[in-house]
């Protein structure tokens, strides 16, 4: 158990940070050991998308380890509901984010690890478990990315601030539809120099390493979206809602 001091400073962001980190880590092994398994079970949950042991253990590793480290943190998850804070500190999980990456052995998957505190939110870790990739950032000491072993660097946004030279992510086209904005996907298509479908969470950790412009996932819950607030950000770009928001609490998200 850890001494907390009041409010979210400097060295309490570090240890939140080296933890997340960590167990970002673990969860990747654990994710690591169901990927591209012939033995694979999918169930479906009630809104329809799928969900394997990988998710719901992964998100046990990661509350588990919450719960030693920082009892008095909350915890919202998207498997395993919310848990309230006693401290003012919610971390907001998505153990695999890209699922249907994950099923299909496309390592465009990830897990997202944000920190909440008093309703902003100040820290995220987005770890690609196939890529052994990781990005992360807490609130105002910029964002990072790390390949493999190699040395940390800072993150950072393209420089690009024309659409007609820019490469647009996104993860489904169904979801622009689904919401009545396939007008705006094609409006944004066909203006932008490439269009791909390098989504979820990846799609994000492109813009905020400079390696794509635009992504927009049209559909977004609070756990997709929390981590990768302060990342892209952190990185000098723009984190929002269709309103220009930023907040996880909305349902649709554009990185830029």
């Amino acid at each position: 158990m850890k001494d907390e001091p009041e409010g979210a400073n400097g060295e309490v962001l570090r240890a939140r940070l080296e933890f997340a980190l960590a167990t970002a880590r673990r969860a990747s092994e654990l994710i690591l050991g169901y990927y591209q398994s012939e033995s694979l079970a999918v169930e479906s949950k009630r809104d329809t998308s799928p969900v394997t042991a990988a998710d719901r253990g992964a998100e046990e590793l990661i509350r588990k380890d919450i719960a030693r480290e920082f009892p008095g943190d909350g915890v919202l998850g998207e498997e395993l509901g919310e848990t309230p804070s006693s401290n003012g500190f919610r971390w907001i999980l998505d153990p695999v984010d890209g699922t249907k990456s994950f099923i299909h052995g496309v390592p465009l998957f990830g897990t997202l690890i944000g920190l909440e505190y008093k309703d902003r939110i100040v820290l995220g870790v987005c770890r690609f478990p196939a890529l052994d990739e990781v990005v992360y950032a807490t609130a105002g000491q910029g964002a990072w990315w790390q390949v493999g072993k190699a040395a940390a660097r800072r993150a950072h946004v393209s420089k690009v601030d024309q659409l007609a030279e820019a490469l647009f992510c996104v993860t489904t086209i169904s979801g622009w539809e689904r919401i009545g904005r396939y007008d705006a996907f094609e409006k944004i298509r066909s203006q932008a120099k490439l269009t791909r479908g390098w989504g979820d969470c990846y799609g994000h950790a492109l813009v905020a390493t400079g390696r794509a412009e635009v992504m927009v996932d049209p559909l977004m819950n609070p756990w997709d979206a929390a981590a990768l607030v302060p990342i892209v950000q952190e990185a000098g770009g723009h984190f929002c809602d269709w309103s220009g928001r930023s907040s996880v609490m909305t349902p649709t998200a554009p990185s830029v």
